[in-house]
């Protein structure tokens, strides 16, 4: 069994995770939605942002690392000891190649509507509205404002923003996502045990990469979506009829077709015929003939004739 797998380059015991997302009149809109707007020039009056929150665990030494020497790595132990969770709010504007990372306890409604207000009056005090690019996270609502403040300043705060939301299982169509891998790999891939040492390596990693004006070169388009995932567009319920062509054509031709039709059908069956009387008068094969000469010798077919048996 083993060789045999080898061969075929099969290995039944891994599996992989994938998202396979229901390509549907819904999901082709936000997409499309989504694109067109990377796809629009820069306009300081109305920037786009891209934000998202991830959760991280604090996990802190149970022994004291020994560090580095010449010719030696590192050594950590084993063991860890778990402090809680924190949770991560990125922010990524990639016109201007900057981001915000704030490390919270929580992300509640009440955290998500102050990143809001934060981005209205703190970031982006001088911009007519600006565009949100956002996932499907019940926190994710306009409601989450009238739930945190005053009607009158949900409002104003609401007035500034415009949400434009992905597909359902298609969170990499936000760029965030990949600020977050980066984010992942360059500052989380090691224990941290405390939300200050966490907030004060992520404050300097987010300088860092701002001051080198850090962006994506997203390439990925309305055309380009409709070219690698046309065959899953839905179909169009109703099709307009060519203004070149009279509508008693149409008809015509398809009563010509039903015609062809109903004689093709009509000779099928007497091909099919055909067919079996071929096989039915097809010599028989040597190994048919050997067969029923076997079975006459050792008397298993009594009604056989000495000639049949020859």
């Amino acid at each position: 069994m083993r060789r045999r797998l080898a061969e075929k380059k099969l290995k039944p015991w891994q599996r992989k995770m994938w998202c396979i997302p229901s390509v549907d009149a819904e999901f082709v809109a936000r997409m499309e939605d989504v694109l067109d707007l990377y796809a629009e020039p820069y306009d300081p009056r109305f920037p786009v942002v891209n934000f998202d929150e991830t959760p991280i665990q604090l996990i802190g030494e149970t022994r004291v690392p020994v560090p580095a020497a010449p010719g030696r790595s590192a050594r950590i132990d084993y063991e860890y000891r778990r402090h809680g969770t924190a949770n991560l709010f990125v922010a990524f504007d990639r016109h201007q190649g900057w981001r915000n990372v704030d490390v919270t306890e929580r992300r509640t409604l009440d955290d998500f509507a102050e990143q809001m207000r934060q981005l209205v009056d703190v970031h982006y005090p001088d911009a007519e509205r600006i565009r949100v690019v956002l996932d499907n996270l019940n926190t994710h609502r306009v409601s989450a404002l009238y739930d945190r403040f005053e009607p009158e300043e949900a409002r104003r705060i609401a007035s500034r923003l415009e949400f434009h939301f992905t597909p359902k299982h298609a969170s990499w169509l936000n760029m965030v996502e990949i600020e977050i891998g980066v984010l992942s790999k360059q500052c989380l891939d090691r224990r941290i045990a405390s939300t200050d040492e966490l907030a004060s390596e992520i404050n300097a990693w987010q300088n860092a990469r701002n001051a080198e004006n850090a962006g994506i070169d997203w390439l990925f388009d309305v055309a380009q979506a409709r070219t690698k995932l046309g065959r899953h567009y839905p179909i169009p319920t109703s099709r307009e009829v060519k203004e070149d062509v009279d509508p008693v054509d149409y008809a015509v031709d398809a009563d010509i077709a039903a015609d062809e039709r109903s004689e093709v059908e009509a000779k099928e069956p007497r091909e099919e015929e055909d067919q079996s009387v071929a096989r039915s008068t097809r010599p028989a094969s040597a190994f048919r003939r050997l067969w029923g000469g076997l079975r006459c010798k050792f008397g298993y077919d009594a009604d056989a004739t000495q000639a049949e048996c020859v």
